[in-house]
């Protein structure tokens, strides 16, 4: 009969990722049982309801698929995430069981890679500053002597750590604009690096010789706290970092420092506690803009992250090969 699937996003994701042209073509596909509340699920509850169901789709705020889900998940073969990173909750184990899992990372690399692009522009031009100046009280036009002469995007030399999915988007989009890019990524084959036109670089020589450093970097061991206070105080003065990525990637102290003393300037996305406590010292620093990790959120971002659940799901049920399948050669580098 019908493959049978149990999708755990809430009516309130439902509604936001899958569009009714999605969930119309999935129920075509397979007998789904959609989520009724947006409450969610333990580990605990997937275990007991599991057992049923040869797919899954998962989103933020999946449960962990701990060995007991996998006892007693019999007839499960796909776990379609509608999300990016899937290293939360599902482990090794699972793909070791044979049991196919896709992530729709693909899906959110344009918009990560235009928010950082946007980031970078907005630092270059300090459109911010400005725009605070002409809001405040007995400042009523801050010219270029209040924030310096600013700079094109053209010519400029960026500096990009991890050249993943994101990474990969983020240089094409640089260097359409004509920016020059360094890269610094030791997955990186350098046939690949001249295809998409990045220089490969050391992390130190970049640090040092990019004004603009952009962080596109997975969740690895290797990775933690890889911009610490060595590499940050490589960086020229008024250097400039963004962040879209993970905070696990740079030492958020070491970066604190570095900003108070006033030398560099970031731009962040993401950090260690999320939401950000409204008294950290970030908020008070003039030279940081920060954002609530929404680099992700566009409406075309969601869409296309249902599209990649509908396709992934489609292809196993039809014996096809997933079009984003995790592996357990990808799952060492994943985000």
């Amino acid at each position: 009969g019908r493959p049978r699937v149990l999708a755990l996003p809430g009516p309130t994701l439902r509604e936001q990722l899958f569009t009714p042209e999605v969930q119309a073509e999935l129920a075509r596909l397979a007998d789904i049982d959609w989520n009724g509340s947006d409450e969610r699920w333990t580990s605990e509850r997937l275990a007991e309801a599991i057992g049923s169901y040869d797919g899954l789709i998962t989103g933020w705020g999946s449960p962990l698929i701990t060995p007991a889900v996998l006892d007693a998940a019999t007839r499960l073969k796909v776990i379609a995430h509608s999300a990016g990173s899937v290293k939360h909750f599902i482990k090794e184990d699972t793909l070791e069981r044979g049991i196919k899992v896709s992530s729709a990372a693909v899906a959110m690399a344009p918009a990560v890679a235009e928010y950082s692009l946007l980031l970078v522009m907005l630092g270059l031009r300090a459109v911010h500053e400005y725009d605070y100046g002409m809001r405040r009280g007995g400042h009523a036009w801050d010219s270029q002597r209040a924030y310096g002469v600013g700079q094109e995007i053209a010519s400029q030399r960026i500096g990009v750590v991890g050249a993943g999915l994101v990474g990969r988007t983020f240089i094409g989009k640089a260097r359409a604009l004509g920016a020059e890019v360094w890269v610094y990524d030791p997955y990186l084959p350098d046939a690949v690096a001249a295809e998409i036109g990045a220089r490969k670089a050391e992390l130190d020589e970049l640090m040092r010789d990019c004004p603009i450093v952009v962080i596109h970097a997975p969740v690895t061991p290797e990775t933690r706290h890889m911009i610490g206070a060595e590499q940050l105080a490589q960086m020229r003065d008024n250097g400039y970092l963004v962040n879209t990525a993970r905070s696990w990637v740079v030492d958020q102290d070491a970066l604190l420092a570095e900003l108070q003393r006033g030398r560099i300037r970031a731009a962040l996305d993401v950090y260690d506690t999320e939401p950000l406590p409204v008294d950290h010292p970030f908020r008070a620093l003039p030279n940081v803009i920060l954002t609530p990790h929404i680099a992700g959120a566009t409406q075309q971002c969601w869409d296309r992250l249902g599209e990649c659940v509908l396709r992934d799901l489609t292809n196993v049920f039809t014996g096809q090969p997933m079009a984003h399948e995790v592996t357990l050669e990808r799952y060492a580098i994943l985000a």
